[in-house]
């Protein structure tokens, strides 16, 4: 019986594609995980995740939430291919951020206007332009803790006042992977050790048959993060 977690399928992806992935850096590694639909999503390239279905919930919260809080502006990075954020109405000047230049030019194409820009970003270490809110969702789950600790820093770093992230909040360890990989994050254990989110959406994530209904948007501010 073929194992319905998503972690098992990007895994064994992963490792089917790690002699080629072994050889690039982050950018092209990145690059190559799209050309090849590597994480096997049907409806976007960006993964399951980004599927209508998964993004339900979060695409009724997230104006609610941006309101709440005050936003002026928002950066999602990565933007992907902006499959479940082009159904909202996010009220906001938003900008598009990704590593991938192939889907930075479709979305440039397909969605711009005054109100909505993409731009070619590494956010691990590119300066980041200024925001009020840095949307992350399904990113540091696919990068390992060195990565991760460089796109926090480079955060950190920016201006903007909330970073919004993916999380999964009954998760009791944390592991370390290859860039590329998937696996879930518990953002508030180590080696990260944030305080409880300001806000929570939980997404009532689907996938695996409901193993990962703690999936969270989590809201933290970035001068909050250790």
């Amino acid at each position: 019986m073929t194992d319905p977690r998503p972690e098992v399928t990007a895994q064994k992806r992963f490792l089917e594609n790690r002699e080629s992935l072994a050889r690039l850096d982050l950018k092209r590694r990145f690059e190559y995980i799209f050309e090849s639909n590597l994480w096997g999503g049907n409806e976007s390239r960006s993964g399951l995740g980004s599927a209508l279905l998964e993004t339900e919930t979060l695409r009724k919260q997230l104006p609610g939430l941006l309101r709440e809080i005050g936003a002026r502006s928002l950066l999602d990075i990565p933007c992907g291919d902006f499959r479940w954020l082009s159904e909202v109405e996010i009220g906001v000047p938003y900008q598009g951020g990704d590593i991938v230049e192939e889907l930075v030019r479709a979305n440039t194409e397909a969605f711009s206007s005054p109100e909505r820009t993409f731009v070619c970003l590494d956010l691990t270490r590119d300066a980041l332009p200024e925001t009020d809110v840095i949307l992350c969702r399904d990113c540091l789950v696919h990068l390992s803790f060195t990565n991760i600790q460089r796109a926090l820093e480079n955060i950190k770093r920016s201006r903007a006042m909330f970073l919004l992230t993916t999380t999964f909040l009954s998760l009791d360890r944390n592991h370390d992977i290859e860039d590329g990989d998937w696996r879930p994050l518990n953002f508030q254990l180590p080696p990260f050790s944030f305080r409880a989110p300001a806000r929570v959406i939980v997404e009532h994530c689907t996938e695996a048959e409901g193993a990962y209904a703690d999936k969270s948007l989590s809201l933290w501010r970035v001068a909050d993060l250790p």
